[in-house]
């Protein structure tokens, strides 16, 4: 089964999504540099560790659309996959240092909560409105992509906490201006680091799994087994040496071994492997299937077999 995709309009997208994050890399260097500037005047340190995770949502940003371009490249006899896992490994990346700063931050917001610091809250809000303006339009043009592209998925929510981080920021910037409550600094960073932990660990996790070759979450392999065996009941014998993969967002592979009961013509593999192709795209979402097809072979018959 031949399965098209049509390469102007995915190339066409993908500038799309690479202009987009060229735009939220300018927007969040503006938000940086304007937060340090106010974070070392008003002595705020939920505005400086906004501006810390601004500092990486920018490299984790280049780090996303270095990764866009590379997997447009196209493969070669030494690059056999392109760079199809380029935004794989962004997506790790980038999930990892939400993580390393989410650590750092909670270091500083108890070292601030021990000894608590007069902020001036003014300066605090207006930069922090800044902050919500320039990351939600951020985070309104990485969107679309987010749901189907683990690269993407990793820059949006780098923009999403941080949009959430300064909303924070503002509610207690307004806290400290009417109500002195300045322990409210280091507690708001504390929660930040938190939330930046619990959207960190499910896209790392995530990403982990694709660049180990794990079996995707929504595939069984029992399943994938008895429905090529139930394929021709009469020719199949033993299903084997399963291997399920998810190379990128887009490709899932599946290779296995077929026993078959006699020695069947070529032609008579091919018809039964139309099917298999058919029945594991349009109910697996499997596009790319190789099956080894044996008669009389003496190797292991389970199902999974470590190489």
């Amino acid at each position: 089964m031949g399965i098209h995709h049509n390469h102007s309009h995915t190339h066409t997208h993908t500038d799309l999504r690479g202009r987009n994050l060229v735009i939220s890399i300018l927007l969040n260097l503006v938000i940086t540099v304007s937060q340090v500037i106010g974070g070392l005047i008003s002595g705020s340190l939920s505005l400086l560790s906004d501006a810390l995770h601004n500092f990486s949502d920018v490299l984790s940003l280049i780090v996303s659309y270095i990764a866009t371009l590379l997997s447009q490249k196209e493969a070669s006899t030494n690059k056999t996959f392109g760079y199809k896992r380029a935004e794989i490994i962004a997506a790790f990346v980038n999930a990892a240092s939400l993580i390393v700063v989410a650590l750092i931050l909670i270091k500083e917001a108890f070292e601030r909560f021990l000894n608590p610091q007069p902020i001036a809250s003014d300066l605090v809000i207006w930069l922090s409105f800044l902050g919500i303006a320039a990351n939600g339009f951020s985070v309104l043009l990485l969107k679309r992509d987010a749901d189907s592209n683990m690269n993407m998925k990793s820059a949006y929510l780098h923009l999403l906490t941080d949009m959430m981080a300064s909303v924070a920021v503002l509610i207690g910037g307004i806290l400290m201006k009417f109500y002195q409550v300045y322990w409210i600094d280091a507690f708001l960073t504390f929660a930040i680091a938190l939330y930046l932990i619990y959207m960190g660990y499910d896209l790392l996790k995530d990403a982990t799994r694709v660049l180990m070759l794990f079996t995707p979450n929504t595939i069984q392999v029992r399943n994938i087994v008895d429905t090529i065996s139930q394929i021709d009941i009469d020719s199949i014998k033993n299903v084997h040496h399963v291997h399920i993969w998810q190379l990128n967002e887009a490709e899932v592979h599946l290779e296995a071994h077929i026993d078959f009961k006699s020695d069947i013509r070529l032609s008579e593999f091919e018809a039964i492997l139309d099917q298999i192709e058919d029945i594991m795209y349009h109910k697996y979402g499997i596009n790319h299937v190789n099956i080894q097809p044996e008669y009389g072979k003496c190797d292991s018959k389970h199902v999974i077999v470590q190489d």
